[in-house]
């Protein structure tokens, strides 16, 4: 861990309970190879939590050695929904819940406490940003992708010539409600999917944890009534299970994940007609997966995702890497952007 003597950008990943922080150099170099935790105390509302982002600010400093000075940027994502500019949604979210978050200005906050200017993506951007700069480097620049991001719920990010597209209101790349076709989805006799938003089939509603515990699980075990899944007394509990039965083969399992598939393979189908991507990524909880599971789970995106013959020649589907790093660092590349002319190409 050296001193640097340029310019270099820190990388704030806001969760809801850690915050993840990095440090880019301004020749793309990422100066720490794995996470850099601290507590994030969103729950204790926005004066907490803000301060709690300054310390995680001053900790990856003090781990990388990096003296204050050389910082010129500072890049934060948070989950969303949230604006451009980095104002909470007035309705909250279920990491900001308390009123004191509705409507508040974290970037602005921040940026004032550091003293320094904060660019701001929301979570699933940030991670979208940083796949689609590993994937593409020195070229990311010319071209353009499509991420979704399968956590809680579902997020994600659109990409074009290397930057984020924010949208008018910063709404742009909600990705998780997107209404898709359900014909041939969802079995016979399945209701439709409901979306903690209010929507019916929408892709979260089906590729999220979230839609397992309240669409799929609870429709699965009507069709396996024995399964030990049934048994664990929590529909919660058993929804954060299912992966690991995946990974083991399990048909109650399978079906789930395979409409989970088919979910965001329609959703890349409508981006291929919108936006004809060079690249689709897959991220969340399947990244961290088995490797043979994760790639069942990738392939099945691909067979669902309809291009044409010119695209399927120039299209490529990968795995969004370092998921657990990949908000940091989207958001430390975000912040090189703005406030250096020189482009990031990490290595």
């Amino acid at each position: 861990m050296t001193t640097l003597d340029r310019a270099v950008v820190v990388g704030l990943d806001n969760g809801g309970t850690c915050n993840n922080a990095t440090v880019l150099e301004a020749s793309g170099r990422f100066l720490l190879d794995r996470l850099c935790e601290t507590p994030s105390l969103v729950q204790e509302g926005p004066e907490v939590a803000v301060q709690a982002l300054v310390d995680a600010f001053d900790h990856v400093l003090e781990f990388t050695g990096t003296p204050r000075k050389a910082v010129a940027a500072v890049g934060l994502d948070t989950p969303g929904p949230a604006s451009a500019d980095g104002v909470i949604s007035s309705k909250g979210s279920t990491n900001f819940s308390q009123p004191a978050w509705r409507g508040f200005d974290i970037r602005s906050a921040l940026s004032e406490r550091l003293d320094l200017p904060v660019v701001y993506n929301n979570d699933g951007n940030a991670a979208a940003l940083y796949a689609h700069h590993v994937h593409f480097g020195a070229r990311a620049s010319a071209h353009s992708s499509v991420a979704a991001i399968v956590g809680t719920g579902l997020g994600g990010g659109v990409i074009e010539d290397g930057r984020v597209i924010r949208g008018a209101a910063g709404m742009a790349g909600e990705l998780g409600h997107v209404h898709i076709p359900l014909n041939g989805l969802l079995d016979e006799g399945q209701p439709v999917p409901v979306c903690n938003c209010g929507f019916s089939g929408d892709v979260e509603s089906i590729a999220s944890l979230t839609g397992i515990e309240k669409n799929l699980l609870p429709y699965w075990l009507t069709r396996f009534p024995d399964h030990e899944l049934g048994k664990v007394g929590s529909l919660s509990k058993a929804a954060k299970l299912v992966r690991s039965y995946g990974e083991a083969g399990d048909p109650l399992a399978l079906k789930i994940f395979e409409q989970q598939a088919m979910a965001i393979g329609r959703l890349f189908t409508i981006a291929a007609n919108f936006t004809d991507p060079a690249a689709y990524f897959v991220g969340g909880g399947v990244v961290e997966a088995a490797p043979s599971f994760r790639d069942w789970f990738l392939t099945k995106v691909r067979e669902n995702t309809l291009l044409r013959v010119e695209q399927e020649a120039v299209a490529t589907f990968a795995l969004v890497p370092n998921l657990d790093m990949a908000g940091a660092r989207g958001s430390a590349i975000a912040a090189l952007e703005s406030a250096l002319p020189a482009p990031a190409v990490v290595v």
